[in-house]
Formats: structure tokens, C-alpha cells, sequence
């Protein structure tokens, strides 16, 4: 395997995979959009020269920012997804069936096309689902002027450059809990706080104004570098936060799912953070 791809995230650190096969390679719109094939996590989708998800370990980035907030809620019926043009984030919501209605929004119509053709066991079957709705739109356009209530809200956003960049702005945050129905639950990605703190800093920051409960919870993804991802965490609830691992599990059992990275343990375990990482909290 000769040829290679090297990661454009970081000017002083990369990663390299093996390109056993180009898949994809070709611009929509708005990105630069790329899959190829490798040996060790499969098919493998970058934007813009960064990876965004392979076939090998996006299960573990998908349930947790999918089945984390929902199983907390413990009453989730109306989910709004921000971004995951793949339809990963799609598939795991989909999969709680008390979920009545998903709502998508994807600024690139490119992305949904072309993951249905070239990696379609992340979306597996999801945009086909009557329960989703799917909205070709700027993910922060919608938030400003939606004005239906959700009970959980997930932005999966690519890194805060390009598109992807005004979904990280105190402004954008605001609007986001105005979205939240009584009770909710909103959850970001928020990168790898060894390689990105900035990132992780400055929406905790704007979470600390806006919510009665917020931080992060973290998992360790290996393509996205450099130590675990931390997920943003923000809820006016007392209690979401506070469920304990045996209510987990009952809500896990009642659901009927069978995950791969996902436990009640784990869930409560993720929100136990590293020192580095909560010296990055207001």
C-alpha cells in the first residue's frame, strides 16, 4: 500500500492512513469531499483534507453522542440532528423506537448523496425511515428562525472551520436552547481537547451562561487523534445528568439495543474527566 492520506487538521501534528482504493474524489458546493478504502477501518470519508468518520470505529462516535443525552432524557420523542450528512447520527436515533420524529439538518446535499452511494451501512436504511425528516439547510438559519421545541438536541458538526464554523458561536448556543423543550438535553461535538482546547473552552464558556447544567463528557475515537473527543453537555434539568446506572439499564433493556461500545457504565463514566481536561472548564 504506497499511497497514503495525511490529515490536514493540524499544522504540527497528522495522522496517515493507507489508501488502498480511491472510492470518491470530487468537490460539491461547498467542500472538498473524499472516500477511500483502508485496510484497517475500512471506508473512510474526509472533507476538506480531514477525516470525518470511517466505517471501522464510527460506532463508538455515534453512539455516544446519540444514546447518551436520550437515555439521560429517559422521555425523548422529538430529536433534532444538526449536521451528520452521512446519516450515522440518523441511524443510532432511529434506533430508540419511543423516538417519534428525527429532524436533520445538513447544510451539504452532496454529503447525503453521495454517503447513501459510497458508505451506505452508516445511514443503514435511516433516510428512508417516514420518522426522519431531512432539511437541506444552514444548521444556524434553522436554529434562528425554527420555532418547533425538541426534547434532545445533537450537533454533529465538522471542526469549526468552514461550514462548520459559525455552529460554534455564543449566538448559535443561544438559539440552540431556545430550541430545548422542558427538560431537554443538548449535546455537541466539541474535537480532541489535547490537540483543540480552544474549542472545548470556548462553548463551555457560552454553556456556563446559558444552561443550570453543563460540561463534557469524553470517549476515545481512534481517527480523530490525539486523546479522547470531548462532547459538550447542556440541560436545564436537575435530574438528566443524575440518572444512575440502574435506570440506565433498564432504559437500555426497554429500548432493546445491542451496541458496541455504549454501557450504563461506560455513560456515567464518560462525564469523569482528566485534570488537563477540566482545567479547560470556566
Amino acid at each position: 500500500m504506497s499511497e497514503r492520506f495525511t490529515e490536514t487538521l493540524h499544522d504540527d501534528y497528522a495522522q496517515s492512513l493507507g489508501v488502498a482504493k480511491v472510492l470518491y474524489d470530487n468537490n460539491s458546493s461547498l467542500q472538498h469531499i473524499q472516500v477511500f478504502e483502508n485496510d484497517r477501518f475500512g471506508r473512510v470519508l474526509t472533507l476538506d483534507g480531514v477525516v470525518q468518520t470511517t466505517q471501522g470505529d464510527e460506532f463508538i462516535y455515534h453512539e455516544m453522542l446519540t444514546h447518551v443525552p436520550i437515555l439521560a432524557h429517559g422521555n425523548a420523542t422529538r430529536v433534532l440532528v444538526i449536521g451528520g450528512g452521512d446519516g450515522g447520527m440518523a441511524r443510532e436515533v432511529l434506533r430508540h423506537k419511543s423516538v417519534e420524529k428525527v429532524t436533520m439538518v445538513e447544510i451539504d446535499e452532496g454529503v447525503v448523496a453521495f454517503s447513501k452511494t459510497y458508505l451506505p451501512s452508516l445511514s443503514n436504511g435511516a433516510f428512508d425511515n417516514p420518522r426522519l425528516d431531512l432539511v437541506i439547510a444552514d444548521g444556524a438559519n434553522f436554529m434562528a428562525t425554527s420555532t418547533d421545541e425538541f426534547d434532545v438536541i445533537i450537533i454533529d458538526s465538522t471542526d469549526p472551520v468552514g461550514p462548520g464554523e459559525v455552529l460554534f458561536t455564543d449566538s448559535f448556543y443561544g438559539h440552540a436552547k431556545r430550541r430545548l423543550a422542558k427538560d431537554g438535553v443538548l449535546v455537541t461535538q466539541n474535537g480532541v481537547p489535547f490537540m483543540q482546547p480552544s474549542e472545548l473552552t470556548g462553548t463551555m464558556r457560552a454553556f456556563q451562561k446559558l444552561f443550570a447544567d453543563w460540561g463534557c463528557y469524553i470517549a476515545s475515537i481512534p481517527t480523530y487523534t490525539g486523546g479522547p473527543m470531548a462532547f459538550g453537555w447542556g440541560s436545564d434539568s436537575s435530574k438528566a445528568r443524575d440518572v444512575d446506572v440502574a435506570v440506565l439499564t433498564k432504559r437500555l433493556e426497554a429500548a432493546g439495543l445491542d451496541l458496541g461500545y455504549y454501557t450504563p457504565s461506560v455513560h456515567k463514566a464518560a462525564f469523569s474527566l482528566p485534570r488537563y481536561i477540566e482545567k479547560l472548564l470556566p
